[in-house]
C-alpha cells in the first residue's frame, strides 16, 4: 500500500542548506517525496535531454504529473494542437513509466466538452490523462457536471482538484496569501474519485496549523482510497511553498498513522556539507 504526495516544484530557495547542481536538485527532492506537479512544462515544452535527466534522477516508482503547454490549453483550448501534442509526447517519452498523468488544466472560460472530448479519444492508449476544470458551470450545474463526469469515464481520465477552501475561509495576512488569492480558483471541494489513481491539489495558509487543520477531509478521504484499493496522489501548496515539502511529509504520516501498513516515504539525503567530526 502506497501514497503518493509532492509539491508543486522540486526546487525552492528555502530547501537548500547548500547550493545545488540543476542536474542534483530534483534527486534531492525526491528522498523527500515520491511525486511533483510538472507545472514548467505548462510554459515550454522542455528538450528531450533535460527529461532524460529528470528520469536519471529519480526512482522508476516516482510520480510525474505533467501539465500540458498553455499553448495546447489556453491559447488554442484543444484545437488544431496535433502538432503541439506530438512535440510534447515525444519530449516527455523518457520518463517512462515515471509519467503518471498528463495533466490537463483548463482555463476558467472552457467549457468546450466536444473538443475536449476529441483530446481524450486521441491520446495515446499508454497515456492516463487528468483534467483540471474551473469554470463554475463544472461545480455548480448538475447537469454540467454529470456531462463532464460521464465524459472524463468514458475515457478513463481522472478529474483533478483544487481545494482552496482553506486559502479563502478568511480574509489575507501576508502579501504571498494575498497574491495566491488573487491568482487561485474559488471553488467548492471535490472529493469524487472517477478511477482508480485520484490525484488532488490542496492548498494552505502561510499558518501550518491551518494548513493541517484544513486538509482534514483529504485525510479520512485519502485513507478511505486506499482501503478500497486506489492509488493516491496528494500535492500540497502554501502561499510561498517555502514548508511544503515538510508539509507534503506531514500529511503522509497522519495517513500512516491511521494505516499503519503504508509504505514509508524515502529517508531524506543529507544536504549539509560534509564535516571531519
Amino acid at each position: 500500500m502506497r501514497l503518493y504526495v509532492g509539491c508543486a516544484m522540486w526546487t525552492h530557495p528555502e530547501w537548500q542548506e547548500k547550493p545545488l547542481p540543476p542536474a542534483e536538485r530534483l534527486r534531492s527532492y525526491a528522498s523527500w517525496c515520491n511525486a511533483v506537479e510538472g507545472n514548467t512544462t505548462f510554459y515550454a515544452t522542455p528538450q528531450r535531454r533535460t527529461v532524460e535527466s529528470w528520469a536519471r534522477q529519480t526512482d522508476p516508482k516516482f510520480r510525474f504529473v505533467m501539465k500540458l503547454p498553455r499553448t495546447v490549453t489556453h491559447e488554442r483550448r484543444l484545437t488544431g494542437i496535433d502538432g503541439e501534442m506530438t512535440a510534447f509526447l515525444d519530449a516527455i517519452e523518457p520518463l517512462g513509466r515515471r509519467l503518471h498523468a498528463l495533466w490537463i488544466q483548463l482555463p476558467g472560460t472552457f467549457t468546450d466538452l466536444a473538443a475536449l472530448a476529441n483530446l481524450l479519444d486521441g491520446l495515446p492508449t499508454q497515456y492516463r490523462a487528468a483534467v483540471e476544470v474551473r469554470h463554475p458551470v463544472f461545480f455548480e450545474n448538475p447537469r454540467a457536471t454529470a456531462q463532464l463526469e460521464a465524459l472524463l469515464e468514458r475515457t478513463g481520465a481522472e478529474w483533478i482538484p483544487f481545494d482552496t477552501t482553506t486559502l479563502f475561509a478568511t480574509p489575507p495576512t501576508s502579501p504571498a496569501e494575498y497574491e495566491a488569492g488573487s491568482k487561485k480558483p474559488r471553488l467548492p471541494r471535490r472529493t469524487r474519485a472517477l478511477t482508480e489513481y485520484p490525484i488532488v491539489r490542496y492548498h494552505g495558509r502561510d499558518d501550518e496549523t491551518a494548513t493541517i487543520a484544513g486538509w482534514q477531509p483529504w485525510v479520512d478521504q485519502t485513507v478511505t482510497w486506499l482501503q478500497e484499493g486506489r492509488s493516491p496522489t496528494i500535492f500540497i501548496h502554501t502561499p510561498d511553498n517555502a514548508s511544503s515539502r515538510t508539509l507534503a511529509r506531514r500529511f503522509h504520516d497522519e495517513v500512516k498513522a491511521k494505516l499503519p501498513a503504508l509504505a514509508p516515504l524515502p529517508v531524506p539525503l543529507p544536504t549539509d556539507p560534509p564535516t571531519l567530526f
